[in-house]
């Protein structure tokens, strides 16, 4: 396992982190049990980098974050969490000092620390972005000693790039992989002239780049993949990286050919990531220990090949960017 800088935070960090997204809820149901042995696979595989959100499972998340870490002992990871979907509605005047600083103070609880490592605004509406009180207010928590790092996450480049104007904001997390392709045109450029850390998120569109996914897959009534396809719940961009479902099983059968025998098609779409310089780190999703080992095996697989890379971006630009790229 590699590490790579978390921007001008100046942590070194796994260049293949861990999502608490499928342990806290709203992928089916994934026991303790598992979504703690999930955990300790990725730790035990160097995994030094940790995200999660306060509205994970109502906490769960975070909870069981501290539980294992309590458990282990000896060198903390990394932990990012996020703030701003416990509103409701969830609203850009929502965003004041007031709700950030009982959001913080109550993932501080859950985690079980005295300062958070990172927070990052989650995914908030686009008019939050030309608040700044919103940023002066994450700049005061740093100064009381609440939070060490902010950033922000976001559905869409403009708001990456509207988000690193802030002075402060020190990473930004956003949707790129295989099939969202878009941030490497210009972000990934302007992320690092300004040495902001890049955290990559949905790396496997919500399972599909695992090519384990076909027409007849049944998800549960409370995995997002069932109920939040045209975005019912958030952002459809989120469920299947936005791509229409049967189309992107066509692309998945394409790129399969392209997968070196001793990879699995989701090593193989974390690897090409890594491809790109300018991200600092991925977080792939884990129901269970099988699935968190696997994924920080990524990390060992060899660069792909330039004609490979060059597959990939013709297979994006010809069947998947028309159904995505202006999105987001």
């Amino acid at each position: 396992m590699q590490e790579r800088k978390l921007g001008r935070t100046g942590v070194k960090v796994s260049e293949i982190g861990f999502g608490a997204w499928a342990i806290g809820g709203a992928w089916g149901d994934v026991s303790m049990e598992d979504a703690k042995a999930a955990l300790h696979a990725a730790l035990d595989g160097g995994c030094t980098f940790i995200d999660t959100a306060d509205v994970y499972g109502d906490g769960r998340s975070e909870q069981i974050i501290a539980e294992v870490l309590a458990e282990r002992g000896g060198e903390k990871p990394f932990v990012a969490t996020k703030a701003g979907r416990r509103l409701a509605p969830h609203v850009a005047e929502g965003y004041t000092k007031a709700n950030l600083s009982d959001f913080v103070e109550r993932s501080l609880r859950n985690l079980r620390v005295d300062c958070l490592d990172l927070v990052q605004l989650h995914c908030p509406p686009p008019a939050v972005f030309y608040r700044p009180e919103v940023f002066q207010a994450m700049d005061e928590l740093v100064a009381e000693g609440k939070v060490r790092h902010y950033g922000v996450s976001v559905e869409k480049v403009e708001e990456a790039l509207k988000a690193i104007e802030y002075p402060n904001v020190a990473t930004v997390q956003i949707i790129y992989n295989i099939f969202r392709q878009r941030p490497a045109t210009l972000f990934f450029e302007q992320a690092k002239k300004r040495d902001i850390g890049v955290i990559v998120r949905v790396p496997l569109a919500s399972g599909l780049l695992t090519g384990k996914m076909g027409a007849d897959t049944a998800f549960a009534a409370d995995d997002h993949r069932a109920f939040n396809r045209n975005g019912e719940a958030f952002d459809k961009g989120e469920t299947f990286a936005g791509v229409p479902y049967p189309l992107a099983l066509e692309a998945v059968e394409h790129i399969r050919k392209l997968v070196p025998g001793d990879a699995s098609m989701a090593q193989f779409a974390l690897r090409w990531i890594l491809m790109e310089e300018g991200v600092s780190t991925v977080i792939p999703g884990a129901r269970n220990a099988t699935q968190a080992r696997s994924n920080t095996e990524a990390a060992a697989l060899a660069p792909l090949a330039p004609e490979v890379m060059s597959e990939l971006r013709a297979l994006y630009r010809e069947m998947i960017a028309p159904h995505v790229h202006h999105l987001w």
